[in-house]
């Protein structure tokens, strides 16, 4: 998986399509990432301690890999991801201005 966490991301599809954000959790093993203010889900929570009330919060819920592409750091466009050796390690470069992500 090549988005990490801390990533600037753009929603590609589904009902928040062209909303950007920032990577605040990534499950490679799951292929999918949260990504702050979208995708938002209200969830029942209980109360948690005698004398409290239980509440409905909005959580952010996690989006398949496939919906989401970096954005760019100097177009500020979408782009795709490629890998470029330095110094006998790969790093992350965008496609489109070749600037390392």
């Amino acid at each position: 998986m090549q988005i990490k966490k801390g990533d600037n991301v753009i929603i590609i599809a589904g009902k928040d399509r062209g909303k950007t954000g920032k990577v605040a959790r990534a499950f490679p093993g799951e292929g999918r990432v949260v990504i702050e203010g979208v995708n938002m889900a209200k969830r029942h929570q209980k109360p948690r301690k005698q004398g409290t009330k239980g509440q409905v919060v909005e959580v952010a819920m996690p989006l398949h890999i496939s919906n989401v592409m970096i954005v760019d750091p100097k177009t500020g466009k979408r782009s795709r991801i490629g890998k470029k050796l330095v110094g006998g390690k790969y790093i992350r470069v965008s496609k489109k201005s070749g600037i390392e992500i």
